[in-house]
C-alpha cells in the first residue's frame, strides 16, 4: 500500500502548570478564556460555564447550546463529588417507524445498522432535546460564584470577533461539505461561495461570523437560560425545527430540566475514582476497570505487554456487556468535546459536552444561528433492544468525564471526546497515572490501544514491538492505527491534576492541533 504520511513523524506538547488553577479543553483559546476567568477570581465552575459558550463558537462542530453532556464537580467546600446531567432526550412524539432499517451498516461511528435515507443520522429527524443552556444554568446556580450575564460575555466577545480559518477549521468543514451544504443555513455559514473556507497563505486570516449566533447569545444573556425553553428562543427554535420536519414541540423543550445525580465511586488502594453514572460510559469504565486489575503489572515502571492484554481483553467484555444489556427501557435516566479545571481553592471540574458526531446532525437552525445534535444516533435502530429508538428516552451516550481522589482529597481530572474510544482513552490514563505513578505529560505521550470495537482492538504502532505482538496474538484482528490530527483514530483527552506541592498541572492531546491549556 501507498502511505504518503511521514513514518518518522512524531507529535508532542509540553504540560501547563499553574498556581492559581489551570484549564485543559479542546481548543486554545476556549482554554485561555477559563483561565481569564480564574485570574478574576472565578472558581472552577465559574471558569467550566464560560469556557462551555465559548466552545459554542470557537468549535462549533463539536458542541454548543443544541447539544448536551455532563458534568462531574469536586466541590471543595462540602468535600463532595457531584454530577450535572444536562443529556439529550429524544422527543416524546418521536415514532420509531420513521427509522425504518435499509439494510447494510451505516457509515458514521457506531456501526449501527443502516436507517432509511440516514435519518437517524443526518437531518432534523436526528435532532434531540438539547440540554446545554439550562445544564450551564444547574452548575452556575450550585456551585459557582458569577453571574449569568458574566458567564456568557466571552462567548459573546469572541462571536462578534468571528471564527478564524486555519488549516485545520478548512480541513473539518471540508471533511462534511457535502452533507453541510444539504441545509441552507450551515451551508452559508460554513461554506462561503459553496465552498470551504480555505486558509490563507499570506495576510490576515479570514473570519466566520455567525450573527444569528450571536444574537442568540445576546438574547440569551438578558433573558436567561430559561428562555431557550420557554420563553422566545423556545419559540424560534420550534418553528424552524418544525419547519424542517422535527416531532420536537414546545411542551417538549419547556419540560426539559437539566439535574443532579449522584457520581459513580469506585475504591482502589487508596483512590477514589469518581464517574459518571446510569446510561453514559461510567458503569463501562467501572466494570473495565475491575476486570483488568488482575493482568496489571504492578511495580513495573510503565505498562507492558501483559498490562496492555489486560486493557484490551478488559474493555473488549465491558463492551459486550454494555452493548447487550444497557439503555433506558423504563423511560428514566440513570463528535464531542472535554475540558477539565482546577482552581486555587481544589474545587474541581470534568466536563463533556457533544453535538454527537461532527457537526451533529449537520442543520443550523437559520433564525437561532444554532448548530443541532443528532442524539438520535446514540439509540440502536433495532426495535425489542434495551437502546432502542423510541419517544422520551435516554440515549446510551459514551461520555465518561471522570475525577480521581487521592487519599480523598482532589488529585486528577480526566474525560475524552470520540464516541466509543473514549473510554478507552480514559481508563488508560486514569491507570497510567494511578497503577505506573506517570506525571500528566509523561502519560499523555504514552502510546495507546482502542479496544471499542469488540474483538479488534486498534493499537499505536509507537508501542513496544512485544506489546503489539502479544496484543495481535490475543487478538487475531487486531490493527494498526497511527496518531494523526485528523481523522483521529483515538479519542482525544484533557486532564488536569493536582501535584504534591500543590501546583496544578494541565495537559491535553498531543495529535490534536486546537486542543491547549492555559494556566489562571
Amino acid at each position: 500500500m501507498v502511505q504518503n504520511l511521514s513514518r518518522s513523524l512524531r507529535y508532542a506538547k509540553d504540560a501547563v502548570v499553574g498556581r492559581n488553577g489551570v484549564v485543559a479543553a479542546q481548543n486554545q483559546a476556549a482554554a485561555d478564556i477559563g483561565a481569564r476567568v480564574l485570574g478574576e477570581g472565578g472558581n472552577a465552575v465559574d471558569a467550566a460555564v464560560a469556557t462551555a459558550f465559548a466552545l459554542s463558537v470557537l468549535e462549533p462542530w463539536m458542541s454548543g447550546l443544541g447539544g448536551g453532556g455532563f458534568m462531574q464537580v469536586y466541590d471543595a467546600r462540602n468535600n463532595k463529588s457531584h454530577c450535572i446531567d444536562f443529556g439529550m432526550i429524544s422527543p416524546k412524539r418521536l415514532d420509531p417507524a420513521t427509522y425504518p432499517l435499509a439494510g447494510g451498516t451505516a457509515g458514521d461511528l457506531f456501526g449501527w445498522p443502516a436507517v432509511v435515507e440516514d435519518r437517524n443520522i443526518v437531518g432534523y429527524h436526528s435532532i434531540a432535546l438539547p440540554g446545554q443552556p439550562d445544564g450551564m444554568r444547574l452548575a452556575l446556580e450550585r456551585f459557582g460564584t458569577r453571574s449569568w450575564a458574566e458567564s456568557l460575555a466571552p462567548a459573546i466577545a469572541v462571536a462578534e470577533e468571528g471564527l478564524e480559518v486555519d488549516w485545520f477549521l478548512s480541513l473539518v468543514v471540508a471533511s462534511a461539505a457535502k452533507d453541510l451544504a444539504r441545509f441552507p443555513a450551515s451551508a452559508a455559514y460554513f461554506l462561503p461561495d459553496g465552498l470551504p473556507p480555505p486558509a490563507e497563505w499570506v495576510g490576515a486570516p479570514a473570519k466566520l461570523k455567525n450573527t444569528a449566533l450571536l444574537a442568540t447569545l445576546k438574547r440569551l444573556q438578558s433573558a436567561g437560560a430559561r428562555d431557550f425553553y420557554e420563553g422566545a428562543l423556545a419559540r424560534s427554535l420550534i418553528a424552524d425545527l418544525q419547519a424542517g420536519g422535527s416531532t420536537i414541540a414546545a411542551d417538549d423543550l419547556a419540560a426539559y430540566q437539566a439535574r443532579e445525580v449522584a457520581p459513580l465511586l469506585v475504591q482502589q488502594d487508596g483512590y477514589t475514582l469518581v464517574l459518571p453514572p446510569g446510561l453514559t460510559a461510567g458503569p463501562t469504565l467501572a466494570d473495565a476497570w475491575a476486570r483488568c486489575r488482575p493482568g496489571i503489572e504492578l511495580g513495573a515502571r510503565g505498562p507492558g505487554a501483559k498490562s496492555f492484554v489486560a486493557y484490551a481483553e478488559a474493555l473488549d467484555a465491558a463492551y459486550e456487556h454494555r452493548l447487550a444489556t444497557m439503555g433506558d427501557t423504563e423511560n428514566n435516566g440513570g463528535c464531542t468535546t472535554n475540558f477539565a479545571i482546577v482552581d486555587r481553592h481544589g474545587n474541581m471540574v470534568t466536563l463533556t459536552q457533544t453535538l454527537l458526531s461532527l457537526f451533529g446532525s449537520r442543520v443550523m437552525l437559520p433564525q437561532s444561528g444554532v448548530p443541532m445534535n443528532n442524539g438520535i444516533m446514540w439509540f440502536d435502530p433495532r426495535p425489542g433492544r434495551p437502546n432502542s429508538i423510541g419517544a422520551a428516552k435516554r440515549p446510551l451516550s459514551n461520555m465518561v468525564p471522570s475525577q480521581v481522589l487521592k487519599d480523598g482529597k482532589p488529585w486528577l481530572a480526566v474525560g475524552a471526546s470520540g464516541g466509543r474510544r473514549i473510554l478507552p482513552a480514559v481508563m488508560q490514563l486514569i491507570s497510567f497515572a494511578v497503577d505506573f505513578g506517570m506525571d500528566l505529560e509523561t502519560a499523555f505521550h504514552q502510546p495507546r490501544i482502542d479496544a471499542s470495537v469488540v474483538g479488534m482492538p486498534a493499537y499505536n504502532p509507537r508501542l513496544p514491538a512485544d506489546v503489539i505482538a502479544a496484543v495481535k496474538a490475543r487478538f487475531p484482528k487486531a490493527a494498526e492505527r497511527r496518531l494523526d490530527p485528523f481523522p483521529l483514530a483515538f479519542a482525544c483527552p484533557s486532564a488536569v491534576m493536582f501535584n504534591d506541592d500543590g501546583s496544578q498541572v494541565a495537559m491535553t492531546e498531543i495529535g490534536q492541533p486546537w486542543a491547549g491549556a492555559s494556566a489562571g
